[in-house]
C-alpha cells in the first residue's frame, strides 16, 4: 500500500486525484477551527476513503471519481443538501456506496478471498453484499447520531430503506463493472505480494532440525 501512495502522479487524471485529495485534507483540517464539531466528525469520515482509494492503486478515473463522490456525500451533509434537494440523498447514496464497494471488491482480491475483478461473475455477488451491508453500516451510524448525539439528522423508515436500495442498486452496477474490467491500476504494488513475501519469510524462520524447512521436509518424504 505505501508503494502505491509514494507513487507519484503520471496523468492529468492522476494529478486532479491527488489535488481532490490534498483539498479535502485542507478543508477537514480547517473545518476543525471554523465548524461545529459534528460537521467536523462528518468530513474527516471522508479522509480513510480518499487515501485508501490511492493505496490500493485504483485505475485513475476510478480513484478520482471515487474521492470527490466521499468528500460531495460529507460535504452535502455539512451543507444539509440532503434536506434542500429532493432525491439528492438517494443519488449519493447510488454512487457512493458504488466506489465504496469497489474499494472492498480490491481489498478482498489483494486479501485473496476473492478471485481478482476483470473475470468472472463473482464480483457482481461481492459487490452487491459488499454495498448492502456498507449501506446497513452507515443507517446504524445516522441511528446512533440522531439517537445520542442531534435529533438534526434525518432517520425514518422510508429514508432508511430508500437510501439501502440505492446503495445496493449502485454496488450492484459496480459489481457488473468489475466482472467485465479491472478495478486497479496496470503498474500497482498488490497487497498480496507483500502478504506472499510475509508468508515466505514466516516459513523460512521455522526450520526444523536438521535444517530442513517444513516445506523441505514434506518434499524430500
Amino acid at each position: 500500500m505505501y508503494a502505491n501512495l509514494k507513487r507519484p502522479p503520471r496523468t492529468v487524471t492522476d494529478w486532479l486525484a491527488d489535488a481532490v485529495r490534498a483539498s479535502a485534507i485542507v478543508l477537514v483540517l480547517v473545518s476543525l477551527f471554523t465548524l461545529p464539531f459534528t460537521d467536523f466528525a462528518v468530513l474527516s469520515m471522508s479522509l480513510p476513503a480518499v487515501m485508501l482509494s490511492r493505496m490500493i492503486g485504483l485505475r485513475s478515473g476510478l480513484d478520482l471519481i471515487t474521492c470527490v463522490t466521499v468528500f460531495v456525500a460529507a460535504g452535502s451533509n455539512v451543507l444539509e443538501l440532503y434536506r434542500a434537494w429532493t432525491g439528492w440523498d438517494l443519488i449519493v447514496h447510488l454512487v457512493c456506496t458504488g466506489v465504496l464497494a469497489a474499494v472492498a471488491l480490491v481489498l478482498l482480491d489483494d486479501a485473496g478471498v476473492v478471485a481478482p475483478t476483470g473475470r468472472g461473475r463473482t464480483p457482481i455477488v461481492v459487490a452487491a453484499i459488499a454495498g448492502l451491508a456498507l449501506s446497513a453500516v452507515w443507517e446504524m451510524i445516522e441511528w446512533f447520531g440522531y439517537r445520542f448525539i442531534t435529533d438534526a439528522i434525518f432517520v425514518t423508515y422510508d429514508d432508511t430503506i430508500g437510501d439501502m436500495m440505492a446503495g445496493g442498486v449502485g454496488a450492484l452496477l459496480v459489481g457488473v463493472v468489475a466482472s467485465r474490467f479491472r478495478l486497479t491500476r496496470a503498474d500497482r504494488a498488490p497487497l498480496r505480494a507483500r502478504l506472499a513475501k510475509r508468508v515466505l519469510r514466516e516459513r523460512s524462520r521455522r526450520v526444523l532440525p536438521g535444517g530442513h524447512s517444513p516445506s523441505a521436509s514434506r518434499v524430500l518424504r
